[in-house]
Parts: structure tokens; C-alpha cells; sequence
């Protein structure tokens, strides 16, 4: 029988407040003991990577803490009631469904009167079905020319995730001859936005991709409307260059104003969706289905890593663990995400959503007031940009902000070569392991002004090369560690009622229906 209780009503929350603040790093991780603790705590993971925690402020015992809040708090048990089609998101009173997208970890799930596993591979099947074509030239625009690049219009999970994995397999895709069609974005209501899309773009031999489950996303039908004009303006017909990702019920599903129509539905959130057709129409033009279903694959390895009771096992339960610790018990506001790797350059953004969208919240899953801090503040660059940006205020500011890094041993271009000594990979991948020890360890030096505390807590996730496989797990790892910190925290990490608010207010203000400070505002820009 399950149970959701706030956390605080664990007895592994004042075992935790016991332990607080137990390992100093700059101790830990010096000299033999630090390289026994990186032999020690390090956790294989789905294809091929590691998480190691060894620079984290943990030991044995405090594991062995954690361990039991996973226990009583019955993660993996929520976990199968999740994947087995129990009404976990109860803001909305939906199932929660984006793991079946890429395998069954359980019961078949059946709701509506439809086999939702079923669902999701037919709708795979007819975006694979449709990339193929137009790869084959089947499906051309009007002179019978074959298209050459696809353009997704999309805000918020229609847009984060599916560019994320695009960016993160553009190059591997160039290097190993899949690169089908360039992909392109427009999310912002701003006009410069579309209107430099459109400029780098040649209009007759595109593809447009609307995406809006409900088929009402204010951004996203202006962002349509701005496309649809060019498409005229360039004398073409838009239904044969606009497709439509939306929900079966939405005013997009059956309009002839679009060439093909792909489903999703309401038990697949935005910030989940980069598995479903939301990102899987786009990534199947792009890289071809089968590039597709190679990320759908390294997904599905990962979330059955993530059914093992045993945190030793399961290392997106012990990151959320050990992220939960460290927000709770060791007080850190925030999460730095740094993969050193430029092919994840958007990928923190999308963690940015995914996991404060989820877990930025104040009241539980039956709308109680918690007494506890619940989601970090989440941020990051790719290093080794990000050392000559904001890493100055990670090193010496006052605030203490763990870090989460990720790196590859090798890139996806297969271009390098040696300079001065070494690689550029070899360079890039010393940057990243000198950067765990100088936030653990610090630096004394008598001049202030060159001191380093260290005590810096971080984790690096450490892959062999970003392949789609290795992509498709990464993204599931975070996904399945922001689910199980929700479960932790007792929150609905599946709604965002928190963007509804402003919506509702700029529709009131381009109706005119203002007043007070609201009016005066819109006044300031002449609405």
C-alpha cells in the first residue's frame, strides 16, 4: 500500500539533519583517502556511463540514511504506480506516461479505451513512415523538389527538449553520414525570433512543424500565422510545407490546413515530451528513424536502471537522493548543470524546465503548505565556457552552489589533434577533472585575494562519446532523478499551474481589460 507523506513525517529526515555537515571535502578528498573515494563512490549507469560522487559531502553512513528515505518514502513503488498507469499527476487528474514512450516497464496501460504503449508506437511508426518518404523524395513541395529543412515552431517542452537533443546530435549525426535535414526553431513570440529563422532559411524547400497539444498556445499560432504569411509571401501553398504535432481533440488534428498530423495526449507533460512525437517528428526528419529509435533505446535502458531498489544501482534515485540532502539538510539554494561538451549547449535550458517546472512548488500533491524547501534553482554553460564566465562566484562567492558535470572521453567530430602536447579533447577533459578537485579542495594562500575554500560538492556523469544512445539515457536520467525528488518532497511534479497566471494576464492586456498598475504598464509600451 502506498503512502504520501511529507517528508518531513519521515524518520529518515532527523537522521539526515543528524548527519549534516559530517565530510569536509577539503579533508575527503585530498591525497589517498580522495583517491579511494573516487574507486568507491562511483555507480555504473545505462550505456556505458558512470556517476561518480566522490567530491559529494557523503559517506556511509549518511548513504545508508538516504537508503532509508528511499524506502520509506516507497520511491520504487511510486515509480511502478507511475509507469503502471496510476493517476499520479493529480493537479490535472491525468496518468503520467512518458516512459512508455520508449518501452513497457510494466502492466499494459490502458485508458481511454486505447493500449497507450500501442498509441505512442503507431504514432512512432507514422512519423518514421512519413521521414522516410520525404527523405525518398516521395513527399516533395509543389516543383517536386525535395525538402531540405525542417523548422519546428514550438514553445516551452515543444521547443527546450527537442532542440537540446537536435543540438547534442547534429554534429555526430554530420560525422557518421545521417544528417537527413537541418533543423531550425522558432519558440519566441517575439518577431525577430521567426523572422530570423525564416531569413537563414530557404522558405519553398522547408518543412514547418506546429506544435501545441491543445492547438491553442498563444506563441505558438501567432509564431504559425508569421510563417504561414511567409510561405505565401514566397508563393507557395502552406497545407503542403505546415505538419501538426497536437492532441487527437485539438482544432489542429483534422484542419487540411496542414500536410500530416501527429498525436500526442494529456498524459505526456511538455518538459517529458522530447520522447514522444514532440521531438520525434522533428529528430526522424532530421537524423532518420532509426537515429530516432537508437535515443529511444538508450532512454529505455535507463529507466529500468531506475526500478532497482537498491540505490547502489539505481543512480538517478541516488543523485535525487543525494540533491535532496544537499537542498534540505545542507541548505544550497541552486544547481550548477556543466557538461563539457559544446554538443550539450542547450541541455542545461532543458533541465532548467524540466526540473523547475517539476519541482517548484510549495504545496503537496493535495495542495497542503509544506514546511521544507523543495526544487533547487537550476542554471549552467557548457564548459569550458562557463570557467571564463560565472565559475568566479562558484569558486570564492559566499554562496555555496553544487555542481553537476558531465563529460565524454572522447568527442563526436573525429577531428583533433595534437597542440602543444595534447588534444583538444585531452585539454578538455583535463579542465573538467581539475575543476572537481579545485572546487573540493580549494587553495590556501595568504593574500585573500588568491584563497579558495574548496568545499565545492559536485558529481560528474563521465560517458564514452554522445551518441544517440548515450543521449537518450542522459536525458532519462534527469527525468527519472526530478521524479523521484518530486516523490520525495510529496509534490505533483507533473502540472505547472505557475505559467498560467501571466497568460491569463497578457490576454487581458491585449484585450484591453486593464486597470491600476496593469494599465499603467501596458501604457509604457503603447499595447
Amino acid at each position: 500500500m502506498i503512502s504520501w507523506k511529507n517528508f518531513d513525517q519521515l524518520d529518515a529526515y532527523g537522521k539526515l539533519d543528524a548527519l549534516k555537515g559530517r565530510v569536509r571535502l577539503q579533508t575527503a578528498m585530498a591525497g589517498e583517502a580522495g583517491a579511494e573515494r573516487v574507486a568507491k563512490y562511483s555507480v555504473p549507469m545505462a550505456c556505458g556511463y558512470s556517476y561518480n560522487f566522490a567530491a559529494k559531502e557523503v559517506d556511509d553512513e549518511i548513504l545508508a540514511a538516504l537508503a532509508q528515505l528511499a524506502d520509506e518514502a516507497q520511491l520504487t513503488e511510486k515509480y511502478a504506480a507511475l509507469y503502471n498507469g496510476e493517476m499520479i499527476n493529480t493537479g490535472e487528474k491525468r496518468l503520467v506516461l512518458h516512459q512508455l514512450c520508449r518501452g513497457q516497464l510494466g502492466e499494459d496501460v490502458v485508458a481511454d479505451g486505447v493500449n497507450k504503449r500501442d498509441f505512442y508506437v503507431g504514432e512512432q511508426k507514422k512519423a518514421a513512415d512519413f521521414a522516410n518518404r520525404v527523405h525518398a523524395g516521395e513527399i516533395t513541395n509543389a516543383a517536386g523538389e525535395k525538402f531540405t529543412t525542417v523548422v519546428q515552431i514550438g514553445i516551452g517542452g515543444s521547443d527546450l527538449g527537442p532542440r537540446a537533443m537536435y543540438l547534442a546530435l547534429e554534429n555526430w549525426a554530420r560525422q557518421n553520414g545521417t544528417l537527413k535535414m537541418e533543423a531550425r526553431f522558432i519558440s519566441n513570440v517575439d518577431p525577430d525570433d521567426a523572422a530570423a529563422v525564416l531569413k537563414t532559411v530557404d522558405i519553398p524547400h522547408s518543412l514547418f512543424i506546429v506544435v501545441s497539444k491543445s492547438g491553442t498556445t498563444l506563441e505558438t499560432l501567432t509564431n504559425e500565422t508569421f510563417v504561414r504569411n511567409a510561405l505565401k509571401d514566397a508563393g507557395v501553398d502552406p497545407s503542403k510545407h505546415m505538419l501538426a504535432v497536437t492532441s487527437e481533440t485539438s482544432p489542429l488534428a483534422s484542419s487540411t490546413d496542414y500536410l500530416a498530423a501527429f498525436f500526442m495526449d494529456d498524459y505526456i507533460g511538455g518538459r517529458y515530451s522530447a520522447s514522444s512525437c514532440v521531438g520525434g517528428v522533428v529528430l526522424s526528419l532530421a537524423f532518420g528513424p532509426e537515429v530516432f529509435a537508437r535515443f529511444l533505446d538508450g532512454a529505455a535502458k535507463a529507466d529500468l536502471t531506475a526500478k532497482n531498489r537498491d540505490i547502489m544501482k539505481n543512480p538517478a534515485m541516488l543523485d535525487a537522493l543525494i540533491g535532496v540532502y544537499e537542498r534540505n539538510f545542507l541548505g544550497y539554494p541552486s544547481t550548477a548543470v556543466l557538461p563539457y561538451s559544446q554538443a550539450l549547449s542547450r541541455f542545461p535550458a532543458h533541465l532548467q524546465q524540466l526540473d523547475m517546472e517539476s519541482n517548484g512548488k510549495s504545496v503537496n500533491r493535495f495542495g497542503e503548505p509544506v514546511d521544507y524547501v523543495t526544487g533547487p534553482v537550476i542554471f549552467g554553460e557548457p564548459g569550458t565556457n562557463g570557467q571564463h564566465s560565472f565559475y568566479q562566484l562558484l569558486h570564492q562567492g559566499k554562496n555555496i552552489v553544487p555542481l553537476q558535470f558531465v563529460g565524454f572521453k572522447n568527442n563526436q567530430a573525429g577531428m583533433d589533434m595534437d597542440i602543444q602536447g595534447s588534444t583538444s579533447q585531452k585539454k578538455l577533459c583535463a579542465n573538467v577533472v581539475a575543476q572537481i578537485m579545485a572546487f573540493a579542495c580549494g587553495k590556501q594562500d595568504e593574500n585573500p585575494n588568491k584563497n579558495f575554500e574548496g568545499g565545492r560538492p559536485s558529481s560528474i556523469i563521465i560517458g564514452d562519446q554522445l551518441t544517440p544512445e548515450a543521449l537518450g539515457a542522459l536525458l532519462a536520467h534527469f527525468e527519472n532523478k526530478v521524479m523521484f525528488q518530486g516523490f520525495v518532497w510529496n509534490l505533483n511534479s507533473f502540472d505547472q499551474e505557475g505559467v498560467q497566471l501571466g497568460k491569463v494576464l497578457a490576454k487581458r492586456v491585449l484585450a484591453h481589460q486593464t486597470d491600476g498598475a496593469l494599465k499603467a504598464f501596458s501604457d509604457l509600451f503603447e499595447i
